[in-house]
């Protein structure tokens, strides 16, 4: 995933401060709290810290554990949120799904995707954008999109799987140096027991990725999401049958790319050659 972590935005923050003096209006930790909204005592600190973007369930859910007027002050304090989207509150609210995602898939033919990616190419990747970045600005993006790495560790019992084009890796984006160690991160990646890789190789007839990356999430309460990315641009696809179609597009897209084992034999063919 190649979106930059936004900078946190003041109607954000100012959910976040609502949530945090409700829920302490009512004597609660963030750790008594979560269990009662059934989300992770991390995600409610970010929300309340104004980096991620709130779920539409947890209005309701609030209201249950605080009370119904705390539900409906955050019921409107979110559509207030919703109407002042764009590209960092949509991003912010995917990277709310994807920490709570039970399932996550990933399509990438632009590049390695955000959550496989090592420093280095992290590093390369925002070294090349346009306008450029001061050195500052790209410490900071690497710092975030590693921290949001984590998520491969601390959430073992996600299913994971990623597709990516063999081409990406054939770019040597920041070169060979950066190449190879990319691909021994993937190979390492791919030996979680949670973690599957699969490249798309370079010829492929049957193709059905033409229409672009895309990425899908399993709600706990086993609700799918998807999410696209375009040039300054993205878009969190919520209705069950726009999701169903991305769904069924990436269940070929699966048969059709290399296993896992042969996605192994190939990423140590293409390091012996680097």
């Amino acid at each position: 995933m190649t979106s930059t972590e936004p900078e946190l935005s003041d109607s954000l923050k100012t959910f976040g401060a609502v949530l945090k003096a409700l829920r302490e209006t009512a004597d609660l930790t963030q750790e008594e709290f979560a269990p009662r909204v059934r989300y992770s005592s991390a995600y409610i600190a970010k929300i309340e810290q104004g980096k991620r973007f709130p779920p539409e369930s947890l209005p309701a859910r609030a209201a249950d554990a605080l009370g119904p007027v705390a539900g409906k002050v955050l019921t409107a304090a979110a559509r207030s949120l919703r109407r002042k989207a764009g590209l960092a509150s949509w991003f912010l609210q995917w990277a709310g799904i994807e920490e709570e995602a039970i399932t996550l898939y990933a399509y990438e033919c632009r590049g390695i995707p955000g959550l496989l990616q090592p420093e280095s190419y992290i590093r390369a990747v925002f070294e090349r954008q346009l306008p450029p970045l001061t050195e500052a600005q790209i410490d900071r993006q690497v710092a975030a999109r590693m921290e949001r790495q984590r998520l491969l560790t601390e959430r073992p019992n996600t299913a994971f799987n990623f597709i990516i084009e063999q081409c990406i890796l054939e770019r040597h984006v920041g070169g060979a140096e950066v190449t190879e160690v990319a691909i021994d991160h993937l190979l390492g990646l791919g030996r979680y027991t949670n973690v599957e890789i699969q490249i798309m190789p370079l010829r492929q007839e049957d193709h059905t990725g033409v229409d672009g990356q895309m990425y899908l999430a399993e709600s706990p309460d086993n609700q799918w999401f998807g999410y696209t990315e375009g040039h300054r641009s993205s878009a969190l696809i919520t209705a069950s049958s726009e999701v169903s179609i991305l769904l069924q597009r990436y269940g070929k897209l699966r048969s059709q790319a290399l296993d896992c084992r042969a996605t192994v034999s190939l990423l140590e063919q293409m390091r012996g050659a680097l």
